[in-house]
């Protein structure tokens, strides 16, 4: 049975900063500071945000029941994929475009607004829609029940961005911890249900972009998506639970504040072990390509084995400025001392770092396939 919620205005008239809540702070917050110190070892952020992002942009499209491989997910990105296109992997790169696109908006300014908003959310399903401005939105169970209508005029839906907008960027209007802050928001912009499509792998972007705002982290490489999928019960239960109990659910927000702490802490820490594998193997690939290329060696050469983790002929040819045949060569040579698995697909080669894809492989519990063609 629906029950009817009331949006609040933000800030929320009850203090939410509870000592269960600021017993999590302390450690989420340290979890964080040191997920920004290691990522600060690996001295080519575009290789972080390259891979992390994709990762995300995974795990977030799995909670909307978009599943893919990373296979195909790095055939599709290398313009490898030559069978029927993969709209999943095709969803899933859009979704890493938009993070992308956030993070290029936001990154200077340290600002989200409405505006920034719409625009991932455009990045995402390629329309111009913008916020909601009809009725009947409605969020149903699978027997068809509705659980949920969030706000139906469009006046309402923006009156309510405006508020959130002015709440994540207006520091005068509240002074708790932001991370409670990101819980808060995310909580408040999946009532909203601001747009027709694309509400909650937005909401996600968005996440991510406010622990860059506020300077928590340098790259958007903490992804909280995989989390929410193991944990999906809990995380769709406890967000209905504030709304089916409008009226003092201080302890309904308490119980969501903990979870999305208890997340950023758990994600935090995986996302350290996954970047330290990551800066290990990069260091022993290092000692072999530099004798193997003495002079010849360039640390572009690195980052392209790890920027492109299935990498081919014109990649190289761009990154280290040589010609078709230098760039093949090089390849070849890297092959021959595994490193690099070497693929035929049609008329083109493509070159597997099978070490790095097996680490995400190996995080995501993604089952490896032997045939990699």
């Amino acid at each position: 049975m629906e029950h009817s919620y009331h949006i609040p205005h933000l800030p929320l008239p009850f203090d939410i900063e509870t000592k269960a809540v600021m017993k999590q702070l302390i450690s989420a917050n340290r979890k964080l500071a040191e997920l920004r110190g290691v990522a600060q070892t690996i001295p080519n952020e575009n290789i972080l945000i390259s891979t992390l992002t994709l990762q995300e942009a995974k795990d977030s499209s799995l909670v909307e029941n978009i599943v893919t491989t990373q296979d195909d997910l790095y055939k599709e990105e290398s313009g490898l994929q030559q069978t029927v296109a993969n709209a999943s992997a095709k969803e899933v790169l859009d979704y890493r475009a938009a993070i992308l696109r956030g993070f290029d908006l936001v990154r200077s300014k340290k600002i989200l607004t409405c505006n920034i908003i719409c625009q991932i959310q455009q990045e995402l399903e390629h329309n111009h829609a913008g916020f909601r401005a009809l009725p009947g939105t409605m969020l149903k169970r699978g027997d068809g029940e509705v659980v949920y209508t969030p706000p139906q005029t469009g006046d309402e839906v923006r009156q309510l961005m405006d508020n959130l907008e002015d709440f994540i960027n207006n520091d005068t209007l509240t002074d708790i911890d932001p991370l409670v802050k990101v819980a808060i928001v995310h909580h408040q912009f999946e009532s909203i249900h601001p747009f027709y499509d694309g509400k909650g792998r937005t909401g996600r972007i968005i996440n991510i972009l406010l622990l860059v705002i506020y300077d928590l982290l340098d790259l958007p490489i903490l992804y909280l998506s995989r989390y929410i999928t193991h944990n999906k019960g809990s995380y769709y239960q406890l967000i209905q639970a504030i709304r089916d109990k409008s009226d003092d659910n201080a302890n309904e927000w308490e119980q969501w504040v903990l979870f999305i702490l208890k997340g950023i802490e758990e994600t935090a820490d995986n996302t350290i072990s996954l970047i330290k594998q990551i800066s290990n193997l990069m260091n022993q690939y290092k000692q072999v390509l530099r004798p193997l290329f003495v002079k010849q060696y360039k640390h572009e050469l690195l980052n392209n084995l790890f920027n492109h983790p299935y990498t081919k002929i014109e990649f190289v040819e761009c990154d280290m400025l040589v010609s078709r045949q230098t760039a093949s060569k090089y390849l070849d040579m890297i092959t021959q001392t595994g490193l690099l698995q070497k693929i035929k697909m049609g008329k083109e080669n493509y070159y597997i770092n099978t070490k790095l894809v097996d680490l995400f492989i190996n995080q995501s519990g993604e089952h490896k396939s032997n045939d990699l063609t």
